[in-house]
C-alpha cells in the first residue's frame, strides 16, 4: 500500500503505511521512494511532515529480512542492502524542503534515524522507547549514518547513543535533545505543521540554499569518507561474534511471538 500523503494547512502530511509497525525492509524502502517521487512531482512546494500509525512510528529494520541477508555470508548481498537502505535515508536528509517527523510512538534503530534525518523532531508525550540500538545487536553502525546522528544530535550526544545502544523511556530521551518540542498527542500533527510552515513558499529557494550550505560538511564527509568505511560493513555484518548477537536478538524476538 502506497504512504498516504494529504495535505494540511498548506503542508504535506506522510503517514507511513508499510506495515503495522513501519519495520524496514525492502517494500518500506520502495513505499517511502514512492512516496517522495509524489512529493517531488505533486507538491513540490509544500513542507513535509512525516508520521507514523498507532504507538509506532518505525521499530527499525526488519530483522527478518535484515538478519537472512548478513547471515547469508555474501557480500555482494549485504552491500546492496546497505546501498538500497543508505538511499532512503538520504532521500529524506537532503529533501531540499521543512521536514518535521512528528514522533508518534517508538522509534527504535532505524525507525530513530528516519527521525533524525528530517530538520526537525517533534514528540508526542505518552509510553515510548527511542535509541539506537544496533551495536549491542551485532550490527556495526554504517558511517553514513554515523555523520547524520552527529549533525541532528551532536558528537557527544550521537556518540552516547550509537556506542551504548541504550532504549530510552521519553524523558530521558527528552532530556538528551533528541526531540526539539515533546506535547500532548493530540497536539502532535499540529505542532509539526506549526515547525514544517517556518517559511513561507516565496523562501522555499532560501531555505534550500541554507539547508544545503549547513548539511555541506556532513555530505562531504558521507560522499568521500565514509564511502571507505562502509566498504568494511559487508565483513563486519557477517563476522561470527556479530552473528552470534543477532541470533541471540532473532530468538528473543521469536520468544515474544509466541
Amino acid at each position: 500500500m502506497a504512504w498516504d500523503i494529504e495535505v494540511v494547512d498548506e503542508c504535506a502530511v506522510v503517514r507511513m503505511n508499510t506495515n503495522k509497525v513501519n519495520v524496514q525492509n525492502v517494500r518500506f524502502f520502495a513505499d517511502l521512494h514512492d512516496a517522495f517521487d509524489r512529493l517531488e512531482g505533486k507538491f513540490g512546494d509544500l513542507p513535509v511532515v512525516l508520521t507514523g500509525q498507532g504507538d509506532v512510528f518505525s521499530a527499525g529494520i526488519d530483522f527478518q529480512y535484515s538478519f537472512e541477508i548478513f547471515s547469508s555470508g555474501s557480500h555482494d548481498k549485504i552491500r546492496e542492502w546497505y546501498r538500497a537502505y543508505r538511499e532512503t535515508n538520504l532521500r529524506i536528509f537532503k529533501y531540499p524542503r521543512p521536514t518535521v517527523a512528528a514522533v508518534n510512538g517508538h522509534a527504535i534503530a532505524g525507525g530513530l534515524i528516519t527521525a533524525l534525518d528530517c530538520d526537525f523532531r517533534v514528540a508526542a508525550r505518552k509510553p515510548a522507547r527511542f535509541g539506537l540500538n544496533e551495536v549491542p545487536i551485532g550490527i556495526p553502525m554504517p558511517a553514513a549514518y554515523v555523520e547524520i546522528i552527529k549533525y541532528a544530535l551532536g558528537d557527544q550526544i550521537g556518540a552516547l547513543a550509537t556506542l551504548r545502544g541504550k532504549l530510552y523511556e521519553l524523558n530521558e530521551a527528552e532530556r538528551l535533545g533528541f526531540f526539539h518540542e515533546v506535547v500532548e498527542p493530540d497536539n502532535l500533527l499540529a505542532t509539526a505543521i506549526g515547525y514544517a510552515r517556518c517559511i513561507t513558499p516565496d523562501c522555499n529557494t532560501a531555505y534550500a540554499m541554507s539547508k544545503k550550505a549547513l548539511q555541506d560538511g556532513v555530505l562531504r564527509q558521507i560522499e568521500e569518507r565514509t564511502v571507505v568505511l562502509d566498504e568494511r560493513l559487508p565483513a563486519g555484518m557477517s563476522e561470527p561474534g556479530n552473528r552470534l548477537a543477532q541470533d541471540r536478538r532473532r530468538q528473543e524476538i521469536m520468544r515474544n511471538r509466541q
